[in-house]
Protein backbone atom coordinates (compact mmCIF):
# COMPACT_ATOMS: atom_id res chain seq x y z
CA UNK A 1 0.00 0.00 0.00
CA UNK A 2 0.89 3.59 -0.49
CA UNK A 3 2.22 5.47 2.28
CA UNK A 4 0.87 9.32 1.79
CA UNK A 5 1.43 10.96 4.73
CA UNK A 6 1.37 14.50 4.86
CA UNK A 7 4.49 16.17 5.71
CA UNK A 8 3.20 19.75 7.59
CA UNK A 9 5.27 22.42 8.94
CA UNK A 10 3.20 22.39 12.14
CA UNK A 11 1.34 19.26 13.87
CA UNK A 12 -1.83 18.27 13.04
CA UNK A 13 -4.00 14.97 14.23
CA UNK A 14 -2.80 11.70 13.01
CA UNK A 15 -6.52 11.27 10.96
CA UNK A 16 -5.60 14.75 9.35
CA UNK A 17 -2.18 13.71 8.51
CA UNK A 18 -3.23 10.51 7.09
CA UNK A 19 -6.40 11.39 5.22
CA UNK A 20 -5.63 11.54 1.61
CA UNK A 21 -7.81 10.78 -1.84
CA UNK A 22 -6.40 7.46 -3.50
CA UNK A 23 -7.17 6.03 -7.09
CA UNK A 24 -6.88 2.60 -6.32
CA UNK A 25 -9.65 0.60 -4.53
CA UNK A 26 -9.64 -3.20 -3.19
CA UNK A 27 -12.33 -5.45 -4.64
CA UNK A 28 -13.68 -5.61 -0.59
CA UNK A 29 -17.13 -4.60 -0.16
CA UNK A 30 -17.94 -2.23 2.83
CA UNK A 31 -20.82 -3.24 5.12
CA UNK A 32 -23.78 -1.60 5.60
CA UNK A 33 -23.24 -0.64 9.25
CA UNK A 34 -20.21 0.50 8.49
CA UNK A 35 -21.74 2.94 6.12
CA UNK A 36 -24.12 4.01 8.14
CA UNK A 37 -21.02 5.04 11.00
CA UNK A 38 -19.96 7.13 7.92
CA UNK A 39 -23.33 8.61 7.54
CA UNK A 40 -23.31 9.19 10.95
CA UNK A 41 -20.33 11.11 11.56
CA UNK A 42 -20.98 13.47 8.82
CA UNK A 43 -24.88 14.19 10.50
CA UNK A 44 -23.00 15.72 13.18
CA UNK A 45 -21.25 18.03 11.28
CA UNK A 46 -21.64 21.94 12.35
CA UNK A 47 -24.36 23.16 9.83
CA UNK A 48 -25.82 26.86 9.28
CA UNK A 49 -29.03 27.30 11.62
CA UNK A 50 -28.53 23.17 12.37
CA UNK A 51 -30.45 23.00 8.83
CA UNK A 52 -28.81 19.79 7.94
CA UNK A 53 -28.54 20.69 4.56
CA UNK A 54 -27.03 17.38 3.03
CA UNK A 55 -27.99 14.36 1.19
CA UNK A 56 -26.21 11.49 -0.16
CA UNK A 57 -27.27 9.81 -2.87
CA UNK A 58 -25.54 5.79 -2.42
CA UNK A 59 -24.78 2.66 -4.78
CA UNK A 60 -22.59 -0.01 -4.16
CA UNK A 61 -21.20 -2.80 -6.04
CA UNK A 62 -23.86 -5.59 -4.75
CA UNK A 63 -26.54 -3.24 -6.93
CA UNK A 64 -24.94 -3.41 -10.23
CA UNK A 65 -27.64 -1.30 -11.86
CA UNK A 66 -27.55 0.91 -9.53
CA UNK A 67 -23.85 1.50 -9.63
CA UNK A 68 -23.79 1.68 -13.10
CA UNK A 69 -26.32 4.56 -13.27
CA UNK A 70 -23.95 6.80 -10.83
CA UNK A 71 -20.90 5.53 -12.57
CA UNK A 72 -22.06 6.98 -15.70
CA UNK A 73 -22.64 10.38 -14.27
CA UNK A 74 -18.79 10.61 -13.76
CA UNK A 75 -16.54 12.10 -16.15
CA UNK A 76 -14.51 8.88 -18.37
CA UNK A 77 -11.15 9.90 -16.76
CA UNK A 78 -12.69 8.94 -13.30
CA UNK A 79 -15.09 6.01 -14.41
CA UNK A 80 -11.47 4.86 -15.77
CA UNK A 81 -10.59 4.15 -11.77
CA UNK A 82 -13.98 4.51 -9.52
CA UNK A 83 -15.28 1.45 -11.45
CA UNK A 84 -13.74 -0.25 -9.41
CA UNK A 85 -14.65 1.01 -5.41
CA UNK A 86 -17.00 -0.41 -4.04
CA UNK A 87 -18.84 2.24 -3.17
CA UNK A 88 -19.99 5.20 -5.41
CA UNK A 89 -21.81 8.56 -3.91
CA UNK A 90 -23.38 11.75 -4.89
CA UNK A 91 -23.39 14.73 -2.21
CA UNK A 92 -26.38 17.01 -2.49
CA UNK A 93 -27.16 20.31 -1.22
CA UNK A 94 -30.27 21.76 -0.26
CA UNK A 95 -30.55 25.22 -1.36
CA UNK A 96 -33.12 27.02 0.67
CA UNK A 97 -33.79 26.90 4.28
CA UNK A 98 -36.61 25.00 5.70
CA UNK A 99 -37.60 27.69 8.36
CA UNK A 100 -38.12 31.01 6.07
CA UNK A 101 -37.63 29.17 2.37
CA UNK A 102 -34.44 32.31 1.93
CA UNK A 103 -31.69 30.92 0.07
CA UNK A 104 -28.40 29.48 2.25
CA UNK A 105 -25.58 30.68 0.91
CA UNK A 106 -24.04 28.46 3.16
CA UNK A 107 -25.57 24.89 1.93
CA UNK A 108 -22.57 23.63 -0.28
CA UNK A 109 -20.30 24.75 2.61
CA UNK A 110 -22.34 22.36 5.08
CA UNK A 111 -22.30 19.85 2.47
CA UNK A 112 -18.43 20.33 2.64
CA UNK A 113 -18.04 20.16 6.51
CA UNK A 114 -20.22 16.80 6.23
CA UNK A 115 -18.29 15.53 3.69
CA UNK A 116 -15.28 16.01 5.45
CA UNK A 117 -16.46 14.54 8.86
CA UNK A 118 -17.47 11.38 6.45
CA UNK A 119 -13.96 11.41 5.56
CA UNK A 120 -12.10 11.65 8.87
CA UNK A 121 -14.63 9.01 9.63
CA UNK A 122 -13.70 6.89 7.26
CA UNK A 123 -9.72 7.34 7.86
CA UNK A 124 -10.31 6.44 11.18
CA UNK A 125 -11.65 3.16 9.98
CA UNK A 126 -8.79 2.50 7.36
CA UNK A 127 -11.41 3.33 4.71
CA UNK A 128 -10.26 6.46 1.99
CA UNK A 129 -13.10 8.79 0.39
CA UNK A 130 -12.14 10.01 -3.24
CA UNK A 131 -14.44 13.60 -3.67
CA UNK A 132 -14.77 14.59 -7.09
CA UNK A 133 -15.75 17.43 -9.45
CA UNK A 134 -15.52 15.48 -11.82
CA UNK A 135 -19.54 14.40 -12.98
CA UNK A 136 -22.01 15.28 -14.72
CA UNK A 137 -24.69 17.23 -12.33
CA UNK A 138 -27.39 17.84 -14.45
CA UNK A 139 -27.49 14.44 -15.26
CA UNK A 140 -27.26 13.35 -11.55
CA UNK A 141 -30.55 15.77 -11.74
CA UNK A 142 -32.03 13.21 -14.40
CA UNK A 143 -30.49 9.60 -13.15
CA UNK A 144 -31.75 9.56 -10.19
CA UNK A 145 -34.50 12.69 -9.84
CA UNK A 146 -33.11 14.68 -8.03
CA UNK A 147 -35.50 18.09 -7.11
CA UNK A 148 -35.22 21.43 -7.95
CA UNK A 149 -34.12 23.63 -5.06
CA UNK A 150 -31.20 21.14 -4.59
CA UNK A 151 -27.93 20.84 -6.44
CA UNK A 152 -25.37 18.33 -6.90
CA UNK A 153 -22.59 18.82 -5.13
CA UNK A 154 -19.58 16.26 -5.63
CA UNK A 155 -19.27 12.52 -6.46
CA UNK A 156 -17.53 10.27 -4.20
CA UNK A 157 -15.71 6.77 -4.58
CA UNK A 158 -14.88 5.20 -1.55
CA UNK A 159 -13.17 2.13 -0.32
CA UNK A 160 -10.39 0.07 1.32
CA UNK A 161 -7.08 0.28 -0.59
CA UNK A 162 -5.51 -1.25 -2.99
CA UNK A 163 -1.90 -1.60 -4.48
CA UNK A 164 -1.29 1.17 -6.73
CA UNK A 165 0.11 -1.14 -9.74
CA UNK A 166 -3.14 -2.53 -10.31
CA UNK A 167 -3.78 1.19 -12.37
CA UNK A 168 -3.12 1.61 -15.78
CA UNK A 169 0.93 3.24 -16.02
CA UNK A 170 -0.62 7.19 -15.84
CA UNK A 171 -2.75 6.98 -13.17
CA UNK A 172 0.09 4.58 -10.97
CA UNK A 173 2.70 7.80 -11.23
CA UNK A 174 -0.23 10.22 -10.09
CA UNK A 175 -0.74 7.67 -7.33
CA UNK A 176 2.58 7.21 -6.09
CA UNK A 177 2.70 11.44 -6.48
CA UNK A 178 4.03 13.00 -3.55
CA UNK A 179 1.28 15.43 -1.71
CA UNK A 180 1.86 18.70 -1.66
CA UNK A 181 -0.16 21.91 -0.06
CA UNK A 182 0.51 26.01 -0.44
CA UNK A 183 2.63 27.33 2.08
CA UNK A 184 0.61 28.99 5.42
CA UNK A 185 1.58 32.52 4.68
CA UNK A 186 -0.14 32.30 1.22
CA UNK A 187 -3.27 32.20 2.45
CA UNK A 188 -3.45 33.10 6.32
CA UNK A 189 -4.21 37.09 6.19
CA UNK A 190 -4.39 39.86 8.41
CA UNK A 191 -5.00 43.74 8.34
CA UNK A 192 -5.61 43.59 4.62
CA UNK A 193 -6.71 41.07 1.69
CA UNK A 194 -2.73 39.54 0.78
CA UNK A 195 -1.05 40.59 3.64
CA UNK A 196 0.43 37.67 5.15
CA UNK A 197 -0.63 37.25 9.30
CA UNK A 198 2.64 37.67 11.65
CA UNK A 199 1.16 34.30 12.56
CA UNK A 200 2.16 32.46 10.01
CA UNK A 201 5.52 34.46 8.97
CA UNK A 202 6.62 37.02 6.01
Amino acid sequence: MTDKLAKTQYPIHDLLKRRWSPLSFANRPVSPDTLCTLFEAANWTASCFNEQPWHFIVATQDNSADFERLLSCLVEANQQWAKDAPVLMISVAKLFFERNGNENRHAFHDVGGAATSLALQATAMDLYIHQMAGFDAEKAREVFNIPQGYDAVAAIALGYLADPQQLPENLQQRELAPRSRKPLKQFVFSSNWGQTSPLVGS
